[in-house]
């Protein structure tokens, strides 16, 4: 029996459905680097490319200019280029921007809270792995 409640029909979306729009919002916000580049100007001042790429370590300018564009093509982020020799160019968080950079600092919070844990689960699934023959596994999950 579904007991699945489909918005589709009440004018709405259904993120669960392959060709729902939403998707594609969600694909960009779950990126690594978009996450890192939403909270990174989540302070809610403009930083310039450099100084982006300086706080994220690791991230390619290339892989940095693509985030940066699709965040600005969806609203998410403004981009102001300033008449001057060399131009300078400043990113900012939209209010639509600073609401899902604010979700995400939690995410981002809760991830360092955890971090411990987190590693420590890794290191005991690792261990028992290591001591069972393969194919065989127990699950925590209730035979699910």
């Amino acid at each position: 029996m579904d007991t699945g409640f489909d918005l589709r029909k009440h004018g709405g979306v259904d993120v669960f459905l392959r060709d729902c729009p939403t998707r594609s919002v969600l694909e960009l916000i779950a990126s690594k680097w978009t996450m890192l580049v939403l909270v990174a100007l989540e302070d809610r001042r403009p930083m310039r490319f450099a100084e982006l790429r300086r706080r994220l370590d690791g991230v390619t300018s290339k892989v940095l200019t693509q985030t940066l564009r699709a965040l600005e093509r969806d609203g998410l982020m403004t981009r102001t280029v300033y008449p001057t020799v060399p131009p300078c160019v400043e990113y900012q968080l939209t209010k639509m921007g600073q609401e899902v950079g604010g979700l995400l600092q939690t995410i981002t919070d809760w991830s360092q809270a955890n971090i411990a844990a987190v590693q420590a689960a890794r290191e005991e699934f690792d261990e028992r792995a290591t001591r069972q023959p393969p194919g065989v596994g127990t699950s925590s999950a209730g035979g699910r």
